[in-house]
This record gives C-alpha cells, sequence and structure tokens, in this order.
C-alpha cells in the first residue's frame, strides 16, 4: 500500500526527488572511496619508495615509476637554460623555484642523445631582484656538484583554480617563467635531450642562503575520506528508509 502511495500522482514529485538525493548521496560515498584507494595506493608507493636504497643517476630505470625515491647525482650545472616556477612561498615571502638543467657526470663534457641531464629544483629564491634570468646568475654553483634528492614527476595540469602556462608567442622561442613543471613544454626549449623527471633536492635546515632546497611534507594518513564515505551512504539509508514512514505520518494525519 505505502508503495503504491509513492508513486500516486500527488507524491511521485516527491518520490522522485528522494530517490534521487539517495542517488547522489550513494554516488558521493562511492567517490570518497575511491578517493581512499587512491591514497592508499599513493601511501604505500611513497612508502616503498622511501624503503628503497637511493638509487645512483644516471641509472637504466624507469623513473616515472619512481616518484619520490631518493637519488644521488653530480654533474655540472647549466645555467644558460634555467628557469623558475613562480608563485612559491618561503614562509611568508613570496619568490620562485629555481629549476637548472644538471649535465650528468657521463655526459657533463660530451652530451648523448640518450637524455643524460635532469632537471633539478635548486629551491627557492625570492621576488625581488630576480625578475630576469641574468639576475639568477648570483646563485651560480660552477663545476662539478654532488646532489641528492627525490624524484618529482612533471605536471601536465595547473594546480586546481591556477592558471597556466602562457604559449609562447611569435618570434619567442622560450618562456623564463613557468607556473609549473610541464616537463613535456619545457624539453622543447632545451637545446637538447633531458630526462623525463625532475628531481628535487633534500632540504638542509641550516640552510639560509637562496636558494633555499624545498620537498613538500607528505600526510601519509588515509584522511577523511571513509567517514565522509559513511555519511553519504548513511544519508543516503535515511532518505530511502525514513522516506515511507515520513509519507505514512503525512497520510494518516490527513485522515
Amino acid at each position: 500500500m505505502i508503495i503504491r502511495r509513492m508513486f500516486s500522482r500527488s507524491w511521485i514529485v516527491a518520490t522522485f526527488l528522494v530517490i534521487l538525493g539517495a542517488l547522489v548521496c550513494t554516488r558521493l560515498g562511492i567517490w570518497q572511496l575511491d578517493r581512499l584507494a587512491e591514497r592508499r595506493v599513493f601511501n604505500a608507493h611513497v612508502i616503498a619508495m622511501r624503503a628503497t636504497s637511493p638509487l645512483d643517476l644516471p641509472a637504466q630505470a624507469d623513473l616515472t615509476q619512481m616518484e619520490w625515491r631518493t637519488v644521488r647525482l653530480n654533474g655540472m650545472y647549466d645555467f644558460e637554460n634555467q628557469i623558475a616556477i613562480r608563485n612559491q612561498f618561503n614562509g611568508n615571502q613570496y619568490g620562485y623555484h629555481l629549476i637548472t638543467p644538471l649535465h650528468l657526470s657521463d655526459t657533463s663534457t660530451a652530451l648523448s642523445a640518450s637524455g643524460t641531464t635532469v632537471l633539478v629544483d635548486r629551491g627557492w629564491i625570492p621576488a625581488d631582484g630576480n625578475s630576469t634570468p641574468a639576475d639568477w646568475r648570483k646563485y651560480d654553483q660552477p663545476g662539478q656538484i654532488a646532489l641528492s634528492g627525490v624524484v618529482r614527476l612533471s605536471e601536465t595540469n595547473p594546480p586546481l583554480g591556477g592558471e597556466s602556462d602562457p604559449t609562447l608567442t611569435p618570434g619567442r622561442t622560450q618562456l623564463d617563467f613557468w607556473v609549473f613543471v610541464n616537463m613535456e613544454r619545457i624539453a622543447k626549449q632545451i637545446p637538447y635531450p633531458i630526462l623525463p623527471v625532475y628531481i628535487q633536492l633534500d632540504p638542509d635546515p641550516n640552510r639560509t642562503a637562496p636558494p633555499i632546497p624545498y620537498q613538500p611534507e607528505l600526510d601519509l594518513s588515509e584522511g577523511p575520506h571513509q567517514g565522509y564515505a559513511i555519511q553519504w551512504f548513511t544519508f543516503a539509508a535515511l532518505l530511502l528508509g525514513g522516506y515511507p514512514f515520513y509519507l505514512k505520518k503525512q497520510e494518516s494525519e490527513k485522515k
């Protein structure tokens, strides 16, 4: 009887809205479970990479599958082809991250076609006094240098709500300032092959002079996704379970 009343002319719209609301809540719950699964995969990957011994570059390995793995490298910087990433902060101070190609030690004197040059995020520099690539040359570290850091992947999309990198205008061959590290696009303006990943140097808590190396702090908890999923499924159950009782009460009050 109650099912028939739910789909009667006087209640069909309300019933449709309740079912729609329950479906939306269920979908949101599933979405949160998907987010939880993605987070667990990410956490497991980071933990596995951190448990792996440092990798010496260059290496015959697929670095695109090794984000967050520690690597050791040495070579010579190419300061003529470095770029800066905008919208970076050191505390409350605005600035850039300085990205510089490093010719790995086996190719520092003669570059090969294998792409054994890697971009290195050397860290934060202040915006004041660093408006042109010529200004960045005061941070040059000439000669052979030994470094350690973590593998990072290319970013193909701007941060949520952020702007995209501009396209080159006619007659312009390169961009000096970028919004994010888009390896595919950056590689097109560098006159030799580079690896498909970049390296973020290990932070040094004692370093106060720019460039100041940076790595994001990772939250490896499972986050609130499971709790949110339970909430959404509960809302769906309340809608579907409570609606018939509400309808029955309304109908009884009319009599």
